[in-house]
């Protein structure tokens, strides 16, 4: 599976607060600020010979349309969803409509921090999950989406 003209294509969706990276509780999500991450992810994407785009959105419906969009182009999809993870019922619909390499990542371990932060919604309609890593989730999330477009 892969975009028009057999290349890979991944599609990074970063969610609400994230463009606040930097300065937003560096105690929980690192120095890195969203531009950094963004900055690895194309060095990534370059090292695995696939094409990568990268967007934040805020609004739930923003996160929905860059799904079906990706979807559409046959797009792998890694999506760090934010606080929308444990309530988005609209964004899980989303997710679980399009058939395409799909993972959750998060920057912090959500398992050691509050207890609603524990629960994601998404996680039984994504094929996987992978927090705690900083911006290495991202990464070993792309690792993981173009593992599945090459089979």
């Amino acid at each position: 599976m892969s975009a028009a003209g057999g290349r890979r294509t991944v599609v990074v969706i970063h969610g609400p607060n994230l463009n606040l990276l930097g300065k937003r509780e560096p105690a929980t999500y690192g120095s890195a600020t969203l531009q950094d991450i963004d900055t690895v992810i194309r060095a990534l994407a370059k090292e695995l010979d696939c094409d990568i785009s990268t967007s934040q959105h805020s609004s739930e419906g923003d996160i929905i349309d860059a799904i079906h969009a990706a979807a559409v182009a046959g797009s792998a999809i890694v999506i760090n969803p934010g606080a929308y993870t444990h309530y988005s019922y609209a964004i899980r619909d989303a997710l679980a409509a399009v058939d395409v390499p799909k993972v959750e990542v998060h920057l912090s371990n959500v398992h050691a921090r509050e207890e609603f932060r524990r629960v994601s919604v998404l996680a039984p309609v994504v094929h996987g999950v992978v927090a705690g890593f900083g911006a290495n989730s991202y990464l070993l999330g792309i690792r993981a989406v173009v593992a599945m477009l090459d089979k």
